[in-house]
């Protein structure tokens, strides 16, 4: 339903937007339905009346302008309609009490029950229990996780990377015919044009007039500046958007090509999440990616074959290929059933493979191995054996793995010296072969330093980005869960490396995280990597037998919210 349909309701579009903190549009909905909200959009009852429409959309929006309808809760509430309908109840009245406040108690009319919870994730976590909870009043609507999890076009939609650079199409414009006389200040000149010219306070209808009464061409370059130039204007806003991000900041290397110290010169600034002042510090922490160049002792490049991995990883098919010419299968295969009636006519009795099988077969797939090399990573296990070395040869496995399966695979370490120097030095990056030289530097590696972990997963998803090549990308962080730098730590660290997680789902990037051989807990870990797939276990051996289906998790996690 588009907002030329919305009829009687579209007056409510600005509160909505206001309510909502978001450019939302209001319509009506399908006879029959609840009120309910896209996220782009709020829809409300079809036969309501016009107070009871009102409420619905303050109550939709409301929960939009809270957070309470963000991804990561929503995911939770798929194909669980009792859940949806119990958190509809708790967040509805948390909401409208908070939205009282702002507006006025008068402006939220309807009776509904007094606040239980303080927080979104409170309310979730009571709404998938078992503790009682009232059903919510009819005028509250629905809650529609698919509809919320799909991207929706127009208003309030994430801004691409070419918006946010505010960089803009440029358009064509017809350019008259050249006049034969570059000088005259006949009628017909362009000279004339240009003092009714002007770059800011330029009307484009009295232009066109202007032309058609003077001749139709234009000055050929010695006008003043920016008077055949476009203007655009930016505006400034009072709130940022939902989905604002600064973005990376690429800096040039020196001519010598090394890699900057903690104040050096080189790789690209990232912002970093402040989550107690809640929002982004643009261009804080600068990233170094490089070539790592340390001596290898080629009788150091074993790497433990994992077969059980192996089969597992190679049952990952994600793109269809069709196979031909088989005895059963989806849809006729025309080229064989001509064949097959070719030779009857000759006298031959074929076998009748006349049909077509589409299976997923094909492999589109590129992997970006972040192992952590901080110096938390020497803490060692029973045997008396470090996380590093746990984490090492299990990326050295699964690197080698994944090649021979013809996947692209890069291998990246990082670690960090404060936050001018985060460094990501290249073990294996897409174009190379992990050879011989790249196994020995990788089983070399030497833990050392501080893990700032957000840095860290933003350079290495715009590595994955511009250098993987694959419709399918997928980060795989190998880290104990241990944000630690200067500056950086506690909830600080771990809501930043949350949010560099969001942050690369959000652009279509896959993400799992892995620890193994740490100690870490699993309410730490979830409070680093929040909804992203991770899974914890002293070996590799003992996620090899699962490990096809967090592949597959997460890339479908990753399809669900595209």
């Amino acid at each position: 339903m588009t907002v030329a349909q919305a009829g009687d309701v579209g007056h409510l579009r600005l509160l909505a937007t206001y309510v909502a903190g978001r450019a939302v549009d209001v319509a009506r909905a399908p006879a029959g339905e609840s009120a309910h909200t896209t996220g782009s959009a709020v829809y409300v009852s079809a036969d309501g009346s016009a107070a009871g429409q009102r409420r619905e959309m303050l109550l939709q929006a409301a929960l939009l302008g809270a957070g309470s309808l963000d991804g990561h809760l929503v995911r939770a509430l798929r194909a669980r309609p009792a859940a949806a309908r119990r958190y509809l109840a708790l967040e509805g009245s948390r909401v409208l009490a908070g939205l009282g406040a702002v507006l006025s108690e008068t402006a939220v009319p309807g009776s509904y029950d007094p606040p239980r919870t303080a927080t979104a994730e409170e309310s979730l976590a009571l709404a998938t229990g078992r503790a009682p909870v009232p059903d919510p009043p009819a005028w509250f609507g629905v809650i529609k996780p698919a509809k919320l999890l799909t991207k929706q076009p127009g208003a309030g939609g994430k801004a691409t990377a070419k918006e946010l650079r505010l960089e803009f199409d440029p358009i064509d414009m017809p350019e008259g015919e050249e006049d034969d006389d570059d000088g005259g200040d006949q009628v017909g000149g362009s000279k004339i044009l240009k003092l009714f010219e002007n770059p800011l306070f330029n009307s484009r209808a009295l232009s066109d007039q202007l032309r058609k009464l003077f001749g139709n061409s234009r000055s050929a370059g010695d006008g003043p500046a920016g008077a055949e130039m476009q203007v655009r204007a930016v505006r400034k806003v009072q709130r940022v958007g939902a989905n604002a991000q600064p973005l990376p900041t690429r800096i040039q290397f020196t001519d010598d090509g090394k890699p900057g110290a903690a104040l050096g010169i080189g790789g690209a600034l990232h912002p970093e999440w402040d989550v107690h002042g809640q929002r982004y510090k643009p261009d804080w922490c600068r990233v170094l990616d490089f070539p790592l160049t340390v001596d290898a002792d080629i009788a150091a490049a074993g790497v433990a074959d994992d077969d059980v991995l192996r089969r597992r990883l190679s049952r990952i098919g994600l793109g269809p290929k069709v196979l031909r010419s088989r005895p059963d299968g989806d849809e006729l295969d025309l080229e064989a059933l001509i064949d097959l009636v070719v030779d009857l006519r000759s006298g031959h009795s074929p076998a009748e493979n006349i049909y077509l099988e589409r299976r997923k077969l094909e492999r589109n797939l590129g992997v970006l191995i972040l192992l952590d090399a901080s110096g938390s990573a020497t803490d060692t296990d029973t045997d008396g054996l470090a996380v590093h070395d746990h984490q090492r040869r299990a990326a050295a496995t699964m690197a080698h793995t994944l090649e021979e399966l013809g996947d692209r695979v890069a291998v990246y370490a990082f670690r960090s010296q404060g936050r001018h120097a985060v460094h990501l030095p290249a073990i294996k990056t897409f174009d190379q072969r992990f050879g011989a030289a790249g196994r020995a530097r990788l089983n070399q590696l030497q833990p050392a330093s501080y893990t700032r972990l957000g840095a860290g997963i933003r350079g290495a998803g715009d590595i994955l980005k511009n250098q993987a090549g694959t419709q399918n990308r997928l980060l795989v962080v190998l880290s104990d869960g241990h944000p630690y730098d200067e500056g950086y730590e506690g909830r600080y660290a771990e809501a930043d490396a949350h949010k560099a997680l969001e942050e690369l789902r959000a652009d279509g990037v896959a993400c799992l995280c892995l620890t193994i051989g740490a100690t870490t807990t699993d309410d730490a870990l979830a409070r680093v990597f929040g909804s992203a797939g991770h899974a914890s276990a002293t070996t590799l051996g003992e996620l090899s037998p699962r490990m096809d289906e967090l592949f597959l998790s997460a890339l479908r996690e990753l399809a669900v919210s595209r």
